[in-house]
């Protein structure tokens, strides 16, 4: 792969499995869970810990830290995976948005030369979000029921629509049926399936043992959110969740455990270590909108992310568009393709080629940088190329990165 020394470059990258709700990861403490990627990458990569300067961490939900209060669960993840306690760790909150910004503050750190070795990468454990009792701490309960939060139950933001909500309303908006949102749900299990029987995920995914016993290890290596026997039929069954126009439980993804991680090197350095990258990063965006449009948010950024590139969407081999809910890939599609029916044919085509989050699972914070590395390994199969990675999160925030091989 050809390079320039100011480029920059991911040299190293992984994942963790993503698992489901409640499912086998839902005993792994999330520093352990964050550290495992960022082991693998460094061994992948044969870098010494100590030659890591910086690292951005994506944690979204910190109640689900053992220190809820202030974790630095970047750093805390980083000691466990034998960084040193020199090396200072950011950890960073944009919700699932939080894993591509970690990688774009990693690049800007290497371009301003502030750093020659950067990690970026991002937790989620969903399984193991506490219940909450507000509203007690200075009030004494003599008599009557307390109540107890479950902060999963309406998932969004207070003050604000569940974010299926917002999802389903903008799908109407779009005039994207449930119907294509439940067809779009099965390409993602169907592309996913063929994908994992091709060992597609082997490249980025790193079996872990989630047993807590030394003498009977268990290992999960898929992700657990897959359904091998799903069906248009089964799926025009369900409900919608939260009273959403078009969103169910089987068109969007779930509550997922998982992690991420990758190193991002300058050229130069590249060069002095030896190390052959898997793919150059050649621009990246991030923006905001409305709070409730974020179906059009992936699109956005990318149109801004390739205009500081000087590209065209015809330019772009592949796109990874995160499956927040089956709408954002279908919606974001639609306005890449300008609303005309056989561009954005094409664009879908070209869109989430081994399944998505649907089928994957969204491990909200470390997502992002699972888009990125799923692009750039499946461009490297293919010989090389240009793609595109693009995720909405965080109230209408939103970024996208692009990358070649």
């Amino acid at each position: 792969m050809k390079y320039l020394d100011d480029d920059i470059l991911i040299v190293s990258a992984a994942r963790t499995p993503f698992g489901r709700f409640g499912g086998s990861l839902k005993n792994v403490d999330c520093y352990e869970l964050g550290a495992m990627p960022i082991r693998e990458i460094l061994k992948r990569a044969s870098i010494d810990p100590s030659m890591v300067d910086d690292i951005y961490w994506g944690m979204g939900d910190t109640s689900s830290c053992r220190d809820v209060y202030t974790p630095i669960a970047g750093r805390r993840s980083a000691l466990k995976a034998g960084i040193p306690v020199t090396t200072p760790a950011c950890t960073i909150d944009k919700a699932c948005v939080s894993g591509t910004s970690a990688i774009i503050l990693g690049a800007r750190s290497l371009k301003l030369g502030e750093c020659s070795v950067a990690l970026a990468g991002g937790a989620t454990t969903f399984s193991q979000e506490p219940f909450i009792l507000r509203g007690v701490r200075f009030e004494g309960h003599k008599m009557g029921n307390l109540t107890i939060e479950d902060p999963l139950f309406g998932l969004g933001y207070k003050d604000y629509n569940p974010v299926a909500v917002d999802a389903g309303e903008r799908a109407l908006v779009h005039k994207i049926s449930r119907e294509e949102q439940d067809e779009w749900a099965i390409r993602s299990h169907q592309l996913y399936g063929d994908a994992y029987g091709k060992e597609k995920f082997k490249d980025e995914m790193v079996a872990v043992n989630y047993s807590h016993n030394p003498d009977k290890p268990e290992y999960l290596d898929i992700d657990e959110q897959y359904r091998k026997n799903i069906s248009l039929e089964k799926l025009s069954q369900l409900k919608t969740v939260f009273n959403s126009a078009t969103v169910t439980a089987g068109n969007a993804p779930g509550m997922n455990d998982g992690s991420a991680a990758m190193i991002l090197v300058k050229g130069k350095r590249a060069r002095e270590l030896k190390i052959e990258p898997i793919a150059k990063i050649v621009s990246y965006r991030c923006v905001a909108g409305e709070t409730g449009h974020i179906p059009e948010i992936p699109a956005e950024a990318t149109i801004q992310a390739l205009k500081i590139a000087d590209l065209s969407v015809k330019d772009i081999d592949l796109f990874e568009i995160n499956e927040a809910f089956a709408v954002m890939p279908l919606v974001s599609t639609k306005i890449l393709g300008e609303n005309d029916p056989q561009a954005i044919s094409k664009l879908r085509e070209k869109t989430n080629v081994n399944g998505g989050a649907i089928a994957i699972g969204h491990a909200n914070t470390a997502t992002g940088v699972r888009l990125v590395m799923t692009l750039a390994y499946e461009l490297r199969r293919r010989g090389g190329g240009r793609g595109v990675a693009a995720i909405c999160g965080g109230l209408g925030q939103g970024d996208a990165i692009v990358v070649e091989v």
